[in-house]
């Protein structure tokens, strides 16, 4: 940020190549604040948060520097290189991945595993079962064995009670006139034939034939009832055996007649699930045996294809000035292989470790060049940073080169102090800083034809009016017109 500004805006724009091949563009900006303000970010003008663009960048960029995160490092890119190599296809694992999948969704649908369906029709058809032996049917059964239980419970008394009750009304032996049925016989009598009391006549009727029938039922109780202590546990046993199923399936006994029909219902659909769900398991076997066949089809082409990519990337960081470099790649011995981890020797005598662990930046660029140029993946712009340290001669011509044969179909750009580097690109970058007004600004400019041969020798010699200089500059321009351009139209910049 500098200094007295209140704001630092990055803007880049990217012309993206589709695989229908369709050209289509994108524009990405984040605006960094002066102080503790949060910073922000857009997406083809639309705000969207900072972590989307680092979501977004490494499909549309990948940087090769001292410092830097490459997209290579990931193990999942060095998986994919490797299957480029090896002209691996991944989609028929990928098709049984996701009808084992979707199998699974349907048997969980259905309930979990077998086991897990097992136990839930137990469940459901001891739960029918206890309530079908229960025999529930009538909604009153409850109060009517209440009313039983209080009757056997107390029998005594209510003999008792009934026979009080059948001598005021009938008493057999009673005295004439004594009981009420006589009483309102007696009454009746007195009224009869006299029309003007024939209504009144005809209610004394009417409530002596009602008394005389609670006489004759107080008879029959005082008659039958007998002491039953075998019904009476029966009744109570019975009233426990109703609460407890109440309480257990749904509150009461009209909840419990819900449940057992819910339960029949569920039973019978679960039944037929049952069947689907054997076809489906059955199926969703013989998807686990095919995803195991492809993996192993899968690491056994990794497996072999693995020591011809590591050959082939040592032979080309021979060329990049890393002769003692070796190159490793390990793939798991099981499932489909992965991960794939590529390994790094980058001097004689060292050993392999992965690369996303080695410690030289300009080593790992130049691994990460080596590994481009067999296995030509990745996002369709590549920038390389300082990738030509401690490289010169001849060597700092097989890197040019190398970088040029990368730029064949993709846009690259270099940052480079090797004047054999930056004279193979199709245009050169000059950066440069200059003071104004006590401020120092950097400026980048396209340079012209002249403006390179003039840079080159600068580059060179460090005397960029040197004729000599100059000539030797305009030789190295030439090897770059002959033998480093591109022939796409995405052009290496450095």
């Amino acid at each position: 940020m500098r200094a007295g500004a209140r704001e630092a805006l990055v803007e880049a724009r990217f012309h993206i190549l589709d695989e229908g091949g369709t050209e289509r563009e994108t524009v990405l900006a984040r605006s960094v604040p002066a102080g503790n303000g949060r910073s922000r970010a857009w997406v083809d003008g639309r705000m969207v948060p900072v972590t989307a663009l680092a979501e977004l960048a490494p499909t549309l960029v990948d940087i090769h520097g001292q410092h830097d995160h490459q997209s290579l490092l990931s193990s999942s890119a060095q998986r994919r290189a490797l299957d480029e190599f090896a002209g691996i296809d991944t989609n028929r694992l990928r098709a049984a991945v996701g009808r084992l999948r979707s199998l699974t969704e349907e048997l969980d649908a259905l309930g979990g595993d077998e086991g897990e369906r097992a136990r839930q029709l137990d469940i459901l058809a001891f739960q029918i079962e206890e309530l079908t032996a229960a025999g529930l049917e009538d909604l009153d059964e409850e109060q009517a064995l209440a009313t039983e239980e209080e009757r056997l419970s107390d029998l005594g008394a209510h003999l008792e009670a009934a026979a009080g009750a059948l001598i005021a009304l009938d008493a057999e032996g009673a005295a004439p006139g004594g009981s009420a049925v006589e009483r309102l016989a007696e009454a009746a009598g007195q009224l009869a034939g006299r029309p003007a009391f024939g209504l009144w006549e005809e209610r004394l009727r009417s409530v002596l034939a009602d008394i005389t029938d609670v006489a004759s039922d107080l008879r029959a109780v005082v008659e039958t009832w007998e002491d039953d202590p075998v019904r009476l546990a029966e009744v109570q046993e019975r009233r426990r055996m109703l609460r407890d199923i109440g309480r257990k399936y749904g509150g009461s006994v009209g909840g419990a007649i819900a449940f057992l029909a819910e339960a029949e219902r569920e039973l019978v659909v679960r039944r037929r699930a049952e069947l689907d769900a054997a076809t489906l398991e059955e199926r969703r076997h013989e998807a686990v045996d095919e995803v195991a066949h492809e993996q192993d089809e899968l690491r056994r082409a990794r497996t072999k294809a693995a020591p011809e990519l590591s050959a082939a990337v040592e032979g080309r960081l021979a060329d990049l000035a890393m002769r003692g470099a070796r190159v490793g790649i390990s793939v798991a011995d099981d499932g489909a292989g992965e991960p794939v981890t590529f390994l790094l020797g980058a001097n004689a005598g060292e050993t392999l470790r992965p690369l996303a662990k080695v410690a030289s930046g300009g080593e790992l660029a130049r691994a990460m060049l080596a590994l481009r140029l067999i296995a030509m993946g990745g996002p369709a712009t590549m920038v390389f940073d300082e990738v030509d340290a401690g490289v010169g001669g001849g060597a700092a011509l097989a890197l040019g080169t190398a970088l040029s044969q990368v730029a064949a179909d993709r846009q690259v750009l270099v940052v480079t102090h090797l004047a054999q580097v930056a004279a193979l690109a199709d245009h050169q970058i000059g950066v440069a800083k200059t003071e104004r007004g006590e401020r120092t600004s950097t400026t980048a400019r396209l340079l012209g034809p002249s403006e390179r041969v003039i840079e080159i020798a600068r580059m060179l010699s460090g005397h960029p009016d040197s004729e000599a200089a100059q000539a030797h500059a305009r030789e190295l321009l030439a090897l770059g017109e002959h033998g480093g351009r591109s022939t796409t139209g995405r052009s290496p910049l450095v």
